[in-house]
């Protein structure tokens, strides 16, 4: 097992990291008045750099107490936390901790009811990670919740209630604290082992701005012109072949499959993408990219839609939930002043369409996309009177009210566009809407 430092060192640049706090230890309190000499109160801190990058880490040291989570190992987190907030860095903790350290009662519960709320202060500030390694139990499962992207050990446990202390669960069958069921339930992105997560974080500091006023466009090799080696609608291939170098990061991956999110960077700018990967909108997908809308606005990034949906999931479960994710999620898009660009790559069919990016910026769609009300033969049995051949009308009414054509002449969209030819197209709206702001405010008129 890695002690905290080797953690750390394995993820930073040679020789960057920084320590902070080194000789903090816990005070005495009415339970441990001959408190133990524990190094660094459990948790070392400092910052350092990722590739360049200054970030501010903490790891939690299982060695040394367990990790136990006493006043002065919170105490430490939250100062790292306003260095971070005032530097303008992210943060990321590597957690691996028995939980609160009984010893020292309400000391140590009041010190770490401070860790979520400096936390909740630094959302939409500077970005969040966390590192599952170890286990992450009771009020300690917040911090992967509230951070922004949340990585996971293959042998962790991340849990707020033990599995067997669940009424009615068999550990054995059904560890609820395991990372694979923490993944497909959507409080993880990514899952792998020590070397994977490695990999991944240095992926995810390349395209993340350092604080939500950091704008800068990273040059890339990659030709701004080159034309999409990808003509099929499968979303997650578009993706990929959009991205620069090809490199695509999916969050919360194995949750809510239908809704593929993600970060890449396209003609170097660092842009936020959904795209549907089912026709229907379930209330997880909602969920799923209403996380990723509120983040990208936050941190100014662009949002691209890849639009194909007809319909909201149909049964018994989503009846209870469907209408207040697809809500949640169409209030996001509304909400957002980042620059949004919307295409639509097959259907956009109903009120489902209108909660995917509707009133984006700048709308594109391929040249065999369908946009309207509904399917053209369902259509057709509601309009057709009893003497018309419904072949006929469903014809006439797909051409006149579903058709991409219509929706230019209408106004709805801006731009019909080859497969082949998205990623220029959509670098060239990128470029365009770099200036884009909530408000311009004017001294005067010049008249």
């Amino acid at each position: 097992m890695k002690n905290a430092k080797d953690r750390i060192s394995s993820l930073l640049d040679p020789n960057s990291f920084v320590e902070l706090g080194a000789r903090v230890t816990a005070r005495s309190t009415d339970f441990n008045p001959g408190a133990k000499k524990a190094p660094s109160d459990g948790v070392v801190t400092g910052y350092g750099l990722i590739d360049n990058h200054l970030i501010y880490i903490y790891a939690q040291d299982p060695s040394v107490l367990g990790g136990s989570i006493g006043e002065m190992h919170a105490k430490k987190i939250i100062a790292l936390y306003k260095l971070a907030i005032s530097t303008g860095a992210p943060i990321l903790g590597l957690l691996d901790s028995i939980g609160l350290r009984l010893e020292e009662g309400t000391d140590a519960l009041h010190a770490f009811a401070g860790i979520y709320q400096i936390m909740s202060k630094a959302s939409g500030l500077i970005p969040q990670m966390s590192v599952v390694y170890g286990k992450c139990g009771g009020g300690l499962a917040l911090i992967p919740s509230l951070s922004d992207f949340t990585f996971m050990a293959k042998d962790a446990e991340l849990f707020v209630n033990s599995p067997n202390a669940l009424t009615g669960n068999v550990e054995t069958n059904n560890d609820t604290s395991l990372a694979q069921a923490k993944a497909t339930s959507g409080n993880v992105d990514f899952v792998g082992d020590e070397t994977e997560i490695i990999d991944e974080i240095h992926k995810l500091m390349a395209v993340l701005p350092a604080n939500n006023e950091d704008h800068r466009i990273l040059a890339d090799m990659d030709d701004l012109n080159r034309s999409s080696e990808n003509t099929d609608i499968d979303p997650k291939l578009i993706c990929q072949d959009l991205a620069d170098s090809h490199v695509f990061l999916e969050t919360k991956q194995a949750y809510a499959k239908d809704m593929i999110t993600g970060l890449l960077r396209l003609g170097g700018h660092t842009t936020a993408i959904i795209a549907n990967n089912d026709s229907s909108l379930t209330s997880n997908g909602c969920r799923k990219a209403t996380r990723l809308v509120r983040f990208a606005d936050a941190f100014d990034l662009p949002i691209i839609t890849l639009t194909n949906v007809n319909s909201f999931a149909t049964n018994l479960a989503e009846e209870d939930t469907i209408a207040l994710a697809a809500a949640e999620l169409a209030e996001a898009f509304a909400d957002a002043t980042c620059p949004k660009i919307n295409v639509i790559i097959q259907e956009a069919m109903g009120s489902a369409y209108a909660v995917m990016n509707p009133q984006a910026d700048f709308t594109m769609a391929f040249p065999d996309a369908k946009l309207g009300m509904m399917a053209a033969d369902l259509a057709a049995k509601i309009v057709a009177d009893k003497d018309d051949n419904l072949s006929e009308v469903t014809k006439s009414y797909d051409s006149l009210q579903n058709s991409i054509e219509m929706a230019c002449e209408r106004g709805y969209i801006d731009q019909i566009i080859e497969p082949i030819d998205l990623r220029r197209h959509l670098i060239g709206a990128l470029e365009v809407l770099y200036s884009k702001r909530k408000n311009f405010q004017r001294k005067h008129a010049t008249i």
